[in-house]
């Protein structure tokens, strides 16, 4: 009862400037500065003479560090306008209604200009340390529905393949660290490879421009089993991996496999799953068809499910000209799968799930920012605080997210965070924080570019308080 009484006679009050709800965000904050996010986009973004092209830096960084927040429209932005955040972020913070003037402004050319963009801060990170370097990098190539409602959006009034109305965008995702290297979108109804041949050899390109000098390798799944696709692996000398459509004939080729050649391999059902290879050559009637490698791995169906009233086996195969143990490419194939963290944690950890406006130019763009935001918080996780991968739903909650409270002392600005918050390193603290940041602003010095120093009090905000700003690997 006491305590029920105590809250009722708590008050509340709308009033203190110096109150910074998403105080954590001064990490990616530093790491976009490092990086030249801002000027990256007042270089290459000209929208010319439309309503919304004066400050396009600061326009979209007030978008991206809002995706970080968790706002997912257009008006989620105005929350870092509340308090004290624009001082710890280092730009000027524009409005919502200024915001999707600006979107609105976006045509399919300006969309490409972001793809410039996001090619050079790509560039940047990895030469920060970010990257694969000499290193083998596979990259998942994908698509995936975003999901609209009414029949108002461009692009979006038809339905797709999956029979919902929405846009259709292409997705290549870096295995292992889940770094986002190129997204488009597309109309809902595109077929799943169309256009995937040219976005494939745009993709590799941007991976060898950023500094990734090791073996490429592409996995797909059976929407990019194309002639088109593995001529652009061939042609740029990037090994492939991708899932064959099944049809009789294969059925039949796999079927005529030796009981001998499957090799059993590990599953929850014993002896339900077994593993082998022949060779096949795809696209047969074309110029440059070529025999390659055709693992196959067959399941048992579940017991008692219906699926094994009709059939002794279910099989997945792919092609490949990959050099290799059988078992290990097989397994390595089916990581695949991985690209679907990436891609949930777009739509759900950003916001790509609402595609906000009626012209798909401005979606185009929208989706452009998610990529970057996202990108911005993996590379936070690597460079500032020494993680491997962490979704952006745990870096909201255990480090964007933080309230903070802003004071001025001898000419100098303090952030202090909560005591006792349970990710921290009390043994640590300021130094921790000050490690992270300073391996943030390093970034300049490694990645190529070394632009002025922020005129805003950010410039002079520490950091303050039993808690580190650095994400605890002991919290793991």
């Amino acid at each position: 009862m006491r305590s029920s009484h105590s809250l009722d006679r708590l008050e509340t009050s709308f009033d203190d400037d110096r109150l910074v709800a998403d105080a954590g965000l001064l990490l990616p904050a530093t790491l976009a500065h490092h990086l030249g996010l801002k000027e990256l986009v007042d270089r290459h973004l000209d929208l010319g003479e439309a309503a919304g092209a004066a400050n396009a830096g600061d326009k979209l960084l007030t978008l991206v560090m809002s995706a970080l927040a968790g706002g997912d429209t257009i008006d989620d932005a105005e929350a870092l306008r509340a308090g004290g955040t624009g001082r710890i972020l280092g730009f000027t913070l524009k409005a919502a209604s200024t915001l999707g003037t600006f979107l609105r402004s976006f045509r399919w050319g300006h969309v490409r200009q972001l793809d410039r963009v996001s090619r050079e801060l790509l560039a940047r990170a990895w030469a920060a340390g970010a990257g694969p370097g000499a290193a083998p990098l596979t990259i998942d190539l994908d698509s995936t529905i975003c999901e609209t409602y009414g029949l108002q959006k461009e692009g979006a009034r038809h339905h797709g393949y999956t029979g919902v109305r929405g846009y259709h965008p292409l997705l290549a995702i870096a295995a292992g660290t889940g770094d986002v290297l190129m997204a488009r979108l597309r109309e809902g109804r595109a077929n799943t490879v169309r256009g995937a041949a040219h976005f494939l050899a745009e993709t590799i390109g941007r991976v060898r421009s950023a500094g990734a000098t090791g073996e490429l390798t592409m996995r797909a799944d059976s929407g990019f089993y194309a002639s088109e696709v593995v001529k652009v692996c061939r042609a740029m000398k990037v090994r492939f991996s991708i899932t064959i459509r099944m049809s009789p004939a294969m059925h039949r080729l796999i079927e005529a496999i030796p009981e001998q050649a499957w090799t059993p391999i590990r599953y929850w059902l014993a002896g339900g799953a077994d593993v082998a290879e022949t060779t096949y050559t795809p696209f047969a009637g074309g110029p440059d068809a070529r025999p390659v490698r055709l693992i196959v791995r067959r399941v048992r169906p579940t017991p008692g499910s219906q699926l094994a009233l009709l059939v002794l086996h279910d099989y997945h195969a792919f092609i490949t000209d990959r050099d290799g143990q059988t078992l290990v490419l097989e397994a390595d194939h089916r990581r695949h799968a991985e690209i679907e963290n990436a891609i949930r944690d777009l739509k759900y950890g950003m916001g790509l799930n609402h595609l906000p406006s009626g012209k798909v130019a401005a979606n185009g763009a929208w989706l452009a920012v998610q990529v970057i935001a996202h990108n911005l918080a993996r590379w936070t996780a690597r460079l500032g605080l020494g993680e491997g991968i962490v979704t952006t739903k745990t870096l909201r909650r255990r480090l964007f997210g933080l309230a903070g409270r802003l004071t001025r002392s001898a000419r100098r600005w303090t952030l202090h965070l909560p005591a006792r918050w349970p990710w921290a390193i009390a043994s640590l603290s300021l130094p921790a924080a000050r490690q992270a940041r300073a391996r943030l602003r390093r970034v300049a010095m490694v990645s190529g570019w070394s632009g002025p120093c922020p005129r805003s009090r950010s410039a002079r905000v520490r950091v303050a308080s039993l808690m580190a700003l650095a994400y605890s690997s002991a919290a793991r």
